[in-house]
């Protein structure tokens, strides 16, 4: 009973990860821009599937792979704040939501032409054979995911408190028009939060590849629960975003467990909605959705 508990837990932190980073790739786009990208999803899809079109089709090495995944990744969320973003960027919010939702459906088409239907995997970062803790067989690739995501939310709190890029991006975030009066370019943040969200999320995709492994069409859950996860942790807020993904994570690692599988992405979503019943600016917002 508890190996078996033990078990639910590392892998709902695993998956959790992924949806965390997600999340936050979000909050930082809607703390720069004001907008919800709904092809937050698609940038965690590209990770995962460029790290292996890199590596299978062009024979490199795995982490030089991943690297130039994320890298290219990255200049897919500055191509498009660029080129369907900035362009409309006085139109009502209603308008820049729906020019994400059709971003997200060309990426995905566009992905689906390249590289098909059929799914693909990344071999595991380091040795393959399980590890015994507390009686649960912990994949050593779930440690990594683990790690990384620590490491990354680690290098992005030192980047927004330690950095004038970093500053520049929560002045924008606080106030626009004040930001731009102190000499701040509010386009060139806008631009950076893209490429910087697209990032976060090229990474979540690479890391979860060698576990559940890949397909044209994994973004648009992982977009899903990624929302969930920034909602859940309230909107705004990135250490909530990282926090609610882990919840959703766990969340849908017991239910699979405990419930049935078949339930597995119900469970958390009905969870979420009783919970926003309670607490609607979400576990660590504030009432009114204050930008930091």
């Amino acid at each position: 009973m508890f190996a078996a508990a033990a078990q639910y837990l590392v892998s709902g932190l695993t998956v959790g990860a992924t949806y965390g980073l997600t999340g936050l790739g979000f909050t930082m786009i809607f703390n720069t821009t004001g907008i919800i990208n709904f092809a937050q999803g698609e940038f965690v899809m590209l990770g995962g599937m460029m790290s292996v079109f890199f590596r299978t089709w062009l024979g490199i090495d795995l982490f030089s792979a991943i690297l130039l995944a994320v890298a290219v990744t990255a200049l897919v969320g500055a191509a498009m704040e660029r080129l369907t973003i900035r362009p409309i960027q006085g139109s009502s919010p209603i308008n820049l939501v729906i020019a994400t939702i059709g971003v997200s459906i060309l990426i995905r088409g566009a992905a689906m032409l390249l590289w098909g239907k059929d799914t693909f995997s990344l071999p595991p970062f380091g040795k393959a054979a399980p590890i015994a803790i507390f009686g649960a067989a912990v994949q050593p690739q779930s440690l990594w995911a683990l790690a990384i995501t620590l490491a990354l939310l680690t290098a992005l709190k030192l980047f927004f408190t330690a950095s004038i890029h970093g500053k520049a991006m929560l002045a924008c975030a606080c106030n626009r028009k004040a930001a731009s009066l102190m000499g701040i370019s509010v386009a060139r943040m806008s631009l950076f939060s893209f490429a910087l969200s697209a990032f976060t999320g090229a990474v979540g995709g690479a890391i979860l590849a060698p576990i559940t492994m890949t397909s044209y069409d994994v973004g648009m859950m992982l977009g899903l629960k990624g929302f969930a996860a920034c909602i859940l942790g309230g909107l705004g807020n990135p250490f909530g975003a990282a926090v609610g993904g882990l919840l959703i994570g766990i969340m849908e690692s017991f239910g699979a467990g405990y419930v049935s599988s078949a339930y597995k992405d119900a469970f958390a979503f009905v969870v979420l909605l009783l919970l926003l019943f309670v607490r609607p600016s979400g576990l660590f917002g504030k009432a009114g959705v204050e930008r930091v």
